[in-house]
């Protein structure tokens, strides 16, 4: 039998460590340990059941249809970008102008494309924890370095220590990443929060990267959460990232937008012209669509998350063996369970046992280590099951 190495096993220590050194995610070592299980209920990524709506859908074919399958504009065709205006113009209450978006090969590119023009080797960018990892990875291959807060968990809920944050910032400090309300623990900052980062990147001269992707989805009665938009002042230093992939149902499309003072234009479609060259013009079509038309099915969104969060909370809190507080924001339940300290070997456990995909809590960084994440963007019936189905595998 040969011993040979595998073939280009020897050629990684040649890569750079940026790359070489991204991190694989918990997320998905918990997917591929269950992916293949029959009826399995999947609540481990961000996603909903729900396939995208045919008005959306529509609006691409049509697209293709028309023949618009070539090369476009870098920054997003201008129809698109009008369209985020209006959305954002009725969203927030004041006028917003179409050169303040750019539109991306998803949310994630968003993020790639925002790290690159404000960090580099050696910059560091502060994050509260836990939160998504794709932000501090894609920190991490830009070279710079995430910076983990911890907050507080005081009786399954969770809150920002502004002191801690503050006390994270040093002279190579270029950033903060917020994202509220938050992915995992739906912890939404107030508008008094948010007006104090904002100060405190003001102090130092830090850049703020706002991740508001799921502010639709707060369970207060508002119409959206507090955002960086009520607190800011045109030279504020604010980066914001967006995807259509939630309110939408869009996780497939891949797209998203930037939203970016005019004056950075020509660098945001250079760093797109050098990664993707665009978006496809009928994925724009769609797009378009759904942010024309698309708030009636937003609002049966919202009311459904509104739902599975009560099936969820209340059929936890049922088994006596959960430490949870409902969620402020965003489609995630992150909760603990009483007598174990590892997520990642509960979560498998949960697979095996209760056919139930759930994501470890130390996908999330310091922080999140005991808890588990659960995604109730699904039917009822779906999560009541969920619920039966976790409520005898925690009983035993």
């Amino acid at each position: 039998m040969s011993t040979a190495p595998v073939a280009g096993t020897s050629l990684l220590s040649s890569l750079r460590p940026e790359a070489r050194n991204a991190p694989e995610s918990g997320i998905v070592e918990v997917v591929n340990h269950g992916r293949m299980k029959e009826g399995l209920i999947p609540l481990w990524v961000g996603e909903g059941d729900l396939p995208t709506p045919d008005f959306i859908a529509r609006a691409a074919n049509a697209s293709l249809a028309a023949g618009e399958t070539f090369y476009t504009w870098q920054r997003g065709i201008p129809d698109l970008r009008e369209a985020l205006a209006r959305y954002h113009t009725a969203l927030y209450g004041r006028p917003f102008g179409m050169e303040s978006f750019f539109v991306t090969g998803s949310g994630m590119q968003a993020v790639q494309i925002v790290v690159r023009m404000i960090t580099g080797p050696g910059d560091e960018v502060v994050i509260p924890t836990p939160a998504w990892p794709n932000v501090g990875a894609a920190i991490g291959v830009a070279g710079a370095i995430p910076v983990n807060v911890p907050m507080d968990y005081v009786q399954g809920r969770f809150s920002l220590d502004l002191g801690r944050l503050a006390a994270a910032i040093t002279p190579k400090t270029r950033a903060i990443a917020i994202n509220s309300p938050a992915n995992p623990t739906g912890w939404t900052a107030t508008k008094d929060e948010l007006a104090a980062i904002l100060e405190l990147a003001r102090q130092h001269g830090l850049w703020i990267i706002a991740d508001e992707i799921y502010a639709r989805f707060v369970y207060d009665g508002s119409a959206r959460a507090a955002s960086f938009h009520d607190v800011m002042e045109p030279e504020d230093r604010v980066l914001f990232v967006q995807t259509f992939s939630k309110n939408w149902a869009m996780t497939g499309w891949r797209v998203g937008w930037i939203e970016a003072p005019p004056a950075f234009g020509q660098v945001i479609e250079n760093l797109i012209q050098y990664s993707t060259s665009g978006v496809p013009v009928f994925v724009q079509r769609a797009a378009i669509a759904a942010l024309d038309e698309g708030e009636p099915f937003v609002t049966e969104q919202i009311a459904r998350a509104t739902e599975g969060r009560r099936i969820i909370a209340e059929g936890l809190k049922a088994t006596n063996r959960v430490t949870l507080s409902p969620p402020d924001g965003a489609l995630y339940q992150f909760f603990s369970v009483d007598g174990w300290q590892d997520s990642r070997a509960l979560a498998i456990d949960l697979v095996d046992r209760a056919n139930v995909g759930l994501a470890p809590g130390t996908a999330f960084g310091p922080g999140g280590e005991t808890g588990l994440r659960l995604c109730f963007a699904r039917k009822a019936s779906d999560l009541v099951e969920t619920v039966a189905r976790l409520q005898r595998a925690l009983a035993g």
